[in-house]
């Protein structure tokens, strides 16, 4: 067992971790903005050798994740907007809202997709406090299977 404190969930995640080890980066490329390898990712983690493609044609459900963000970001936008500047239509704020709002993910859409991808591999590979030794699991033919891992 490693004797080093447990890496944050959340700040594991929006760093962009492994799921297994929470310390390996999972892509190639440290800014999300290099446009023609914003999805580059590592085949597996640097640190605990844990598989990123789980199986062909695994982040086709990445879709789904980022649609989710997209919606809970547009709903925050929103609220935040009518909190603090309020919707009238009586003037044209509720453009310049919807406005900046498209703006605003359009900036992020590249690290949304890196971070859906990230979240999607979450789901199905769990932390490991014992990584160092444990084998990692890999699914082939939509069973798992267990290897060995060797440094």
């Amino acid at each position: 067992m490693s004797h080093e404190p447990r890496p944050n969930y959340l700040w594991s995640m929006l760093t962009m971790k492994c799921p297994r080890c929470r310390r390996g980066k999972l892509f190639k490329n440290y800014s999300p903005y290099n446009l023609k390898h914003t999805l580059d990712m590592q085949e597996t983690c640097p640190v605990c050798g844990q598989p990123t493609e789980l199986e062909p044609g695994f982040y086709y459900g990445t879709g789904y994740v980022s649609y989710a963000l997209a919606v809970a970001l547009i709903v925050a936008w929103w609220v935040a907007w009518w909190v603090l500047i309020g919707i009238s239509a009586e003037d044209n704020r509720v453009f310049w809202c919807l406005g900046l709002c498209i703006a605003f993910l359009f900036l992020i859409q590249p690290w949304l997709m890196r971070l859906s991808r990230v979240i999607y591999l979450w789901f199905f590979v769990s932390y490991d406090d014992d990584y160092e030794h444990n084998p990692v699991k890999r699914y082939v033919s939509g069973s798992k299977e267990t290897r060995p891992h060797s440094h």
